[in-house]
């Protein structure tokens, strides 16, 4: 059994679009002149599946182009030395890419698709697209394995679980505005440093045990490291 300390970190957008992942929030909640809803939720899916799956193949598409940047791989790096768990936002597979053990992935992962029958059934497509009339074996609809505005995020109490049991916990590239992932800080213990990467980070933040790192994930990563080895934070 590993003595070593549990490093959990919880990362966003910010981390991704370092590499040139677009994020929503790059298109000011439009797509093609789509409001973000109309692609990312459920009533959107019924009302135009056409239109949904072409968004996610397009950004499965651009998603084979990125390569991880050193905020993944400086994440990988740090497994040397901890416990090193990664719970993220994001959908796409660059930290999987980029090394990493363990991963639990809140909104769903890019590079799959499910069933519309039955949410157990997921199959890895990589960077395929999904067409109006792919099937499971069921003979329903694929659709992203995506969790989308108003579904449930079925990782979330696992996710939770996770960061109660972190020595050291770390946000990356987050706004911390989106429920439920937000509330995950609350659930770290009152004793442990909280280290918050991210250029934007402010007051909210400003507690006796969070150190903000106001830089881009890849900088921030880099200095994260040095400052964890430096205080002898590793068991």
């Amino acid at each position: 059994m590993s003595n070593k300390k549990k490093l959990v970190i919880l990362t966003g957008a910010g981390i991704s679009a370092e590499s040139g992942v677009r994020t929503f929030r790059d298109m000011n909640g439009l797509w093609e002149d789509h409001d973000i809803m109309e692609v990312a939720s459920y009533q959107g899916w019924l009302k135009n599946k056409n239109l949904v799956l072409d968004f996610y193949n397009k950004r499965r598409n651009q998603l084979a182009t990125v390569k991880p940047n050193y905020g993944h791989i400086g994440l990988v790096e740090l497994e040397e030395f901890f416990d090193v768990t990664i719970i993220t936002q994001n959908v796409d597979d660059l930290h999987e890419r980029a090394g990493s053990k363990s991963i639990v992935h809140l909104h769903g992962e890019l590079i799959k698709a499910r069933s519309t029958q039955d949410e157990s059934l997921i199959y890895e497509i990589g960077y395929t697209g999904i067409k109006n009339g792919d099937l499971c074996e069921l003979g329903s609809q694929l659709r992203p394995h995506i969790v989308w505005f108003g579904e449930m995020v079925p990782e979330i109490e696992h996710a939770a679980d996770l960061v109660q049991q972190a020595d050291i916990f770390v946000i990356i590239g987050t706004s911390m505005q989106v429920y439920p992932a937000a509330g995950l800080i609350s659930d770290a213990r009152k004793d442990i440093p909280i280290y918050v990467i991210d250029p934007n980070a402010n007051e909210m933040y400003q507690r006796s045990n969070v150190t903000l790192i106001a830089e881009n994930a890849s900088i921030g990563v880099k200095k994260l490291k040095e400052l964890l080895i430096s205080l002898k934070t590793i068991s």
